[in-house]
């Protein structure tokens, strides 16, 4: 019989997904710790015996690389290498009767808003008093702010609503104090991110106000940058786009996903707008400000998509001309409005209609890139990484982007630091720069 062990419990937090998960697994973090528990995100030190997997359950691939994690974790267990594994995040909430069925071994499920449930297997309670105080698990020079919860949209293909609830924003107060704690502690910039920005503030104000939380947060001392993610298109608020030209620490940068660039697509996805009406809202927002980098994402191959409607977006990324873009292959999910329509887009020309936007793309982006070269840029160091220091301007959100490379054997930059950078070379993807001295 094995002895009972009196060493005290470390946990490690495994995160799989999008920034808003990781946003969610710091928060868990923060309570685990001030709560004294021994806590860590992604250890690799192989000395934890509690494992906490924060799940996605977005898209079919997301979902198979959860349930990988957890399979992995489980195997651990069996072998004695861990003591207990649970499982929170969007794929538990979504398929929590399932997996209970067929991973028994898992020692309990929690869905995205049971982070109090989860404590207290740890007899732990929630503090209220750790709330904008989080700890971030990476550089603290950035941190992603989630500024709501939830989504209220009616996406065909979205699966969101079902594992993250209806819209429910953050008051304005308690987001600038955790922007002030973050600013306190080294952050000077502060990813905005929600499942749509644009609706924040209707549940609690009646009315949208991320126009007064962006000039808020925009007053506190020390945040330089302020980049606002996953902004829906319609009915988009354009005072948004007056703040970020009257305030010089908001970037000059969008995240509008778009999804399609066909009129009956975006029907079929129930978007509530047309191809024309997300152009004039582009050309509106251009006309505003015209230095400003919009990045967007495109579905391939939802259900009715023939030839002739992929067509239609490829015209139109062409025309748009998006500085950053990224697309997705459609995903059949369940309990989605568009899970009652065919899947009529075999996966092999979802794939090939997706490469052949990002082709476009490149292109676009390469042509784009070209026009930097020679022109210097405000750079926040991010790594260094492969002989290089590896920067970001305010055109370009942290992993998704663009990224400004540095030659460490010429310069040396710190990390979290800003510096000025002249082009001196670009790709599709890249730029390369020399540090210019104040």
């Amino acid at each position: 019989m094995k002895a009972r062990t009196l060493k005290k419990d470390k946990v490690n937090i495994i995160t799989m997904g999008c920034s808003k998960n990781l946003v969610d697994s710091e928060v868990l973090l923060t309570q685990l710790k001030g709560n004294g528990i021994m806590a860590a995100h992604e250890s690799d030190s192989g000395d934890n015996n509690i494992i906490i997997i924060n799940t996605c359950g977005f898209i079919d691939n997301a979902k198979q690389e959860s349930i990988d994690t957890i399979l992995q974790y489980v195997d651990a267990k069996e072998k004695g290498l861990v003591e207990k594994v649970y499982v929170t995040g969007c794929l538990s909430q979504r398929y929590k009767d399932d997996l209970e069925k067929e991973i028994p071994q898992v020692d309990a499920f929690f869905g995205t808003r049971d982070l109090p449930a989860l404590l207290k297997k740890f007899k732990a309670d929630y503090k209220h008093e750790l709330v904008g105080e989080r700890l971030l698990t990476h550089s603290a020079h950035y941190a992603y702010m989630k500024i709501s919860e939830g989504c209220d949209r009616p996406c065909s293909f979205c699966a969101i609503p079902l594992m993250r609830g209806g819209h429910v924003s953050r008051p304005i107060e308690e987001l600038v104090k955790e922007a002030q704690h973050k600013a306190a502690n080294g952050t000077k910039e502060l990813l905005l991110i929600a499942q749509d920005s644009t609706y924040y503030g209707l549940d609690l104000y009646k009315k949208r106000q991320l126009p007064d939380l962006l000039r808020a947060l925009s007053d506190v001392e020390g945040i330089d940058w302020i980049r606002l993610h996953y902004a829906y298109p319609t009915g988009f608020p354009m005072e948004v786009i007056e703040v970020m030209k009257e305030r010089a620490n908001i970037c000059n940068y969008l995240d509008i996903p778009l999804q399609h660039g066909s009129s009956e697509l975006l029907k079929i996805m129930r978007r509530g707008t047309s191809r024309e009406k997300q152009e004039a809202l582009i050309h509106s927002i251009r006309d505003i400000l015209p230095e400003i980098a919009i990045r967007t994402t495109l579905i391939a191959g939802h259900p009715g998509e023939g030839e002739a409607e992929f067509e239609e977006m490829l015209q139109f990324v062409e025309k748009m001309r998006f500085e950053r873009l990224g697309v997705f292959t459609y995903s059949h999910e369940e309990n989605t409005h568009a899970h009652t329509l065919q899947d009529d887009v075999p996966q092999e020309i979802k794939q090939a209609r997706a490469n052949q936007l990002m082709e476009m793309q490149e292109q676009i982006s390469f042509d784009l890139n070209q026009a930097k070269v020679g022109k210097t840029f405000k750079t926040l160091i991010d790594k260094k990484e492969n002989g290089y220091f590896v920067g970001r301007t305010e055109y370009d959100s942290v992993e998704v982007d663009n990224e400004v490379l540095i030659d460490a054997a010429r310069h040396y930059c710190r990390i979290g630091d800003f510096v000025d950078v002249k082009i001196t070379d670009a790709t599709e993807f890249d730029l390369y720069g020399e540090v210019q001295e104040a």
